[in-house]
């Protein structure tokens, strides 16, 4: 089966239990309560952590580098806040580890090692140079 499949069943039946868990010690009321502060707090922060994003790609323009972090990192903000927005407790703290600067850092450090291209040399390769050569302008020896 494909992945996406398998998460689009996965997701809500993780939340679901876990509603119904987390209700059952703390109460219905505050379980609902805690759903929309954890979504409030999570796009506010998302919305601080966006802004810091863009003010430091900006930066990087002005040095005339490439803010090929920050632009990543921007994507990941949007996509973190929108799991926040989900309601939901397993949503919202991958949401969280998502949006703290730290732990998105150690997250994109371990998927560019896990998806890093290997540059392999190949001994039978020759480096050169060439040249097109009219027909008119060949001299024939």
């Amino acid at each position: 089966m494909n992945s996406v499949l398998i998460a689009i069943i996965l997701v809500p039946v993780i939340e679901i239990y876990l509603f119904i868990k987390i209700g059952s010690q703390i109460g219905a009321l505050t379980t609902i309560t805690l759903i929309f502060v954890t979504a409030l707090l999570g796009i506010m922060y998302a919305r601080y952590e966006g802004l810091n994003t863009l003010k430091s790609g900006f930066s990087q323009l002005i040095k005339n580098e490439l803010p090929a972090y920050e632009i990543i990192s921007g994507a990941a903000i949007a996509f973190a806040a929108l799991l926040l927005i989900i309601p939901g407790f397993a949503t919202d703290i991958i949401g969280f580890l998502i949006i703290f600067p730290f732990t998105r850092k150690l997250i994109f450090r371990n998927l560019s090692n896990k998806f890093q291209i290997k540059k392999k040399i190949d001994e039978n390769f020759i480096d050169g140079e060439y040249e097109d050569i009219d027909k008119k302008d060949d001299k024939k020896l």
